[in-house]
């Protein structure tokens, strides 16, 4: 792998692609990762980069093409990796603004559990459990979504979720 001045990939390094809604992968249910390796971890580590490339706070696999449970969160400078997560309890109640990297440009209040509790793995097949809450919840919640091939927008009511279909569908003839 070659690094850059800056110590990072090239874009064709990288080789990550944010997929925008209507792709089907971002609908598809995603497959439990299985094998922990050095291909899993430098997965981890392009999925990273691209979260941060694009400004995002979140990824989830499917959002770059693949149909894996696993999805990276940073929140506050943390970095969490979530593979194979199972959401073990929630409470509370909160509603906050999310935007998503496969609706560019599109923000919506989204109601979600003010507390979770997360048990996941990491790019190492290590167990962890997290106990999360505020955005740091929501985000988890948001990716955790993502591997049961649910969007954001069906949080939504269904006037709004329509409207933003119609403007992702109609952004996605433009450029095709």
């Amino acid at each position: 792998m070659v690094m850059d001045a800056k110590n990072e990939m090239s874009p064709e390094e990288l080789g990550l692609e944010v997929r925008v809604f209507p792709d089907p992968v971002l609908k598809r249910p995603t497959e439990p990762v299985r094998v922990f390796d050095a291909e899993l971890v430098q997965l981890v580590e392009r999925m990273r980069r691209t979260m941060y490339k694009h400004d995002g706070a979140g990824l989830a696999a499917p959002q770059v093409g693949l149909s894996l449970k696993l999805a990276v969160v940073d929140c506050g400078g943390c970095f969490y990796v979530l593979i194979n997560p199972k959401l073990l309890a929630q409470e509370g109640e909160q509603v906050g603004e999310e935007g998503c990297l496969s609706f560019p440009g599109i923000f919506a209040p989204v109601q979600r559990p003010q507390r979770v509790k997360v048990e996941a793995q990491d790019e190492y097949g290590i167990s962890h459990v997290y106990e999360a809450e505020d955005f740091l919840a929501r985000a988890f919640l948001h990716e955790m979504d993502h591997l049961d091939g649910k969007l954001f927008i069906e949080h939504l009511s269904p006037l709004k979720r329509g409207m933003i279909r119609k403007k992702m569908l109609k952004r996605a003839m433009q450029e095709a």
